[in-house]
């Protein structure tokens, strides 16, 4: 991989720290700096298994991913989506085993970055360190996020939220603009993710369409009554911890 492609890989995840904390020249230059690899993964592919020892972390540049654990009968449970700019493994560094897996959802493009060249940065540059800590404390909020909608909220709720969710994450490292954004999950995704049956996730998104909220197709999402879903979903977007935010 070129130079001049290794910083473009990089800036995005500038922009992905950006849009949570503030980073200085001298920071944006070190994290262009930083040594990677950048591989191309077909959807399904795992990037990280349970039980793995990684020495690298990943960066995705291009695709969606997601967080995961299979259970008996190969029952999975989603823990998270993720896109372009996230470190989704960040935890690796100090947690030497996985104790979950990381697969991609779509084909995707990931830049492995060692562990030696990241804790070097964070030991130069504590403002990094705490914009990586930032990173990993919004994690823990979407998980307790997700555990109320579970936990409390109706299969409407759960999914509006969610599709408010990932619609504000894209929009913030320029991804979605217009209340239109990609969303290249399947209903079993969904399902999985929120802990709702196929045949439960068909009939809300039913639902939700019905009701003129959102139009979904070819894996494109456009929240029509973005006010409504906030609504019936109870989204407060606090939670996202977001600094930088395109107008909508």
């Amino acid at each position: 991989m070129s130079s001049a492609s290794e910083n473009h890989s990089l800036t995005l995840l500038i922009r992905k720290l950006e849009s949570i904390a503030t980073l200085t020249d001298e920071e944006r230059q070190a994290i262009l700096s930083l040594p990677s690899k950048t591989r191309v993964l077909a959807p399904g592919q795992d990037i990280a298994r349970d039980g793995d020892k990684p020495s690298q972390c990943c960066l995705i540049l291009d695709g969606w991913a997601c967080r995961y654990k299979v259970l008996n009968k190969g029952r999975r449970q989603i823990f998270s989506f993720h896109i372009a700019g996230d470190i989704p493994d960040l935890q690796s560094l100090h947690l030497h085993t996985m104790d979950h897996s990381l697969g991609t959802i779509t084909q995707a493009t990931v830049a492995f970055i060692p562990h030696e060249s990241m804790r070097e940065l964070t030991t130069r540059y504590p403002g990094l360190a705490a914009a990586f800590w930032r990173d990993t404390l919004v994690d823990a909020a979407i998980f307790r996020e997700w555990m109320i909608g579970m936990g409390r909220k109706s299969a409407f709720g759960r999914i509006a939220h969610l599709f408010c969710e990932m619609y504000l994450k894209l929009q913030a490292v320029g991804l979605a603009r217009g209340y239109r954004c990609p969303l290249p999950i399947t209903q079993i995704d969904i399902g999985d993710a929120l802990g709702l049956s196929n045949v439960h996730v068909n009939r809300t998104l039913q639902d939700i369409r019905g009701k003129g909220l959102i139009t979904l197709r070819d894996n494109t999402l456009v929240i029509q009554a973005w006010e409504e879903m906030i609504r019936t979903s109870e989204f407060d977007p606090t939670y996202l911890h977001l600094e930088k935010r395109a107008a909508g």
